[in-house]
């Protein structure tokens, strides 16, 4: 379990397991962490967990949020990481991930022998992660009901292979033709179109290209994205 240690001049004070999907962080005593400081707002900051990932979010603080030096709104934590709120340093303990794990974009290329594979790409890593903040924003106030799911693939190299939807966030497809993200919500799971498609479209769900929202998935869909078909199946 992942755990914020409160550090004040150069000293561990407390240290707190992030053991509620929303932590609330601030000066009042109503707050999970509680820094009773003039610097820290009545409530500065919120730490929302999904799984294993881990976000912070500044609740337009007077002073602000930062991590590892920088001012930010949203940020995916990494194990390690610097929270600076005020005159305190938290740091973020998470031994669950060696790094974060929107760091580096996981393409999952369902046409590839030996898939997955990991292929950087700076502009996905950059959307996928702004993507899962938002998520883990957007449904923090509830609690998952969606169960496992699943998806097997039906056409290409792999064609056969099932593949656990494990993340919050799954990504599919190839990088510069057409990519596409599973994401696992309090409500269900979704298909969401993130990157090309300009000559292919957008990806599908039963022979229909998604649209600009989120598209819910049902057990038994066929996806097809960047001309793989996969069948989706919710246990």
């Amino acid at each position: 379990m992942a755990s914020i240690k409160i550090i004040f001049n150069g000293n561990v004070i407390q240290e707190t397991p992030l053991d509620k999907e929303v932590m609330g962080i601030g000066r009042k005593p109503d707050n999970d962490i509680q820094i009773d400081n003039l610097s820290v707002s009545s409530h500065h900051a919120k730490i929302i967990t999904i799984l294993n990932d881990s976000f912070i979010e500044d609740n337009e603080s007077t002073n602000g949020t930062y991590v590892n030096g920088k001012l930010i709104k949203k940020q995916v934590l990494n194990n390690g990481d610097v929270i600076r709120i005020g005159k305190h340093d938290l740091k973020f303990v998470n031994a669950a991930i060696g790094e974060n794990e929107f760091e580096k974009t996981m393409i999952i290329r369902p046409d590839a022998e030996g898939m997955p594979t990991n292929e950087g790409d700076a502009a996905l890593d950059q959307s996928v992660g702004k993507l899962a903040a938002e998520i883990a924003s957007a449904d923090s106030g509830a609690k998952t009901e969606s169960g496992n799911a699943k998806v097997t693939l039906l056409n290409g190299a792999n064609s056969g292979k099932t593949l656990p939807l494990t993340k919050v966030l799954t990504t599919l497809g190839k990088p510069g033709v057409q990519v596409a993200a599973i994401t696992k919500r309090p409500t269900g799971y979704f298909l969401i179109h993130i990157d090309g498609g300009e000559h292919e479209g957008r990806p599908k769900v039963n022979d229909t290209e998604i649209g600009i929202q989120a598209q819910p998935l049902h057990s038994n869909d066929v996806i097809e994205v960047a001309g793989v078909k996969m069948s989706f199946l919710l246990e």
